[in-house]
């Protein structure tokens, strides 16, 4: 499997382009809406066929480019069934496997941020939106976030997956472009190092942030698959 990682400064979010080398079957993890024209042309550079367009969970921060881009590409496009989501093609489950080519591309629900939120797994990597990111993990107070789902996600899911699987997130405030789960075992501030979940939970609690700036038009845009003029 092929990765390319693009980053949207204004967001702080990595888009994810994935593709079986052979096939050139390809898809896309959390496309960022102005952002399109940058994936339609490198997409189109590539030569790939695009036949997913998959997304973490139902973002608060930005809105995806998926509908759009599935507009001017193709692809079927992917989120977690208890999103709701009625502009999606598949709402996908625990286990759920997906093909490119050769390559599987297998679903792994892993809440806490919100409800909705998946894992992407792949032979050697996962690529895990909001919930783990590197030395860190989304918030838990919106969204039908909650503790203990994230506590379960990072330690009984995440964390028992091999320790030299690579670990690429949706977010990076701080220059990481990505890391391992021995790594985020180990020296994730929030749940490694074996953290209770009691000391986890005190740590999410006393986080007091505002909410992201574009929530009010982010969240209902991403119910319509970013496309909005629908």
């Amino acid at each position: 499997m092929q990765i390319r990682q693009l980053f949207d400064a204004d967001t702080w979010t990595f888009t994810y382009l994935l593709w079986d080398e052979q096939s050139k079957e390809a898809a896309v993890i959390d496309s960022v809406l102005e952002q399109v024209d940058r994936d339609e042309t490198h997409i189109r550079e590539l030569g790939l066929k695009v036949k997913y367009l998959l997304e973490t969970h139902i973002h608060a921060d930005h809105i995806t480019g998926a509908g759009p881009l599935r507009k001017r590409i193709g692809g079927e496009l992917v989120v977690h069934k208890n999103s709701g989501s009625e502009c999606a093609d598949i709402l996908a489950v625990d286990g759920d496997v997906f093909s490119l080519g050769e390559q599987k591309i297998e679903v792994v629900h892993t809440p806490g941020h919100t409800d909705n939120d998946i894992t992407y797994k792949i032979d050697g990597a996962v690529f895990t939106g909001d919930t783990l990111m590197v030395r860190d993990c989304g918030r838990t107070d919106f969204q039908l976030g909650s503790n203990e789902a994230m506590y379960h996600s990072l330690t009984e899911i995440l964390f028992k997956l091999p320790e030299d699987t690579m670990v690429f997130p949706a977010h990076d405030y701080k220059g990481f472009t990505q890391s391992t789960i021995g790594e985020e075992k180990y020296f994730n501030r929030r749940a490694g190092d074996r953290k209770s979940y009691q000391d986890f939970s005190t740590i999410m609690d006393s986080m007091n942030l505002p909410n992201p700036k574009r929530i009010d038009i982010a969240v209902p845009g991403n119910l319509k698959c970013g496309d909005l003029d629908d």
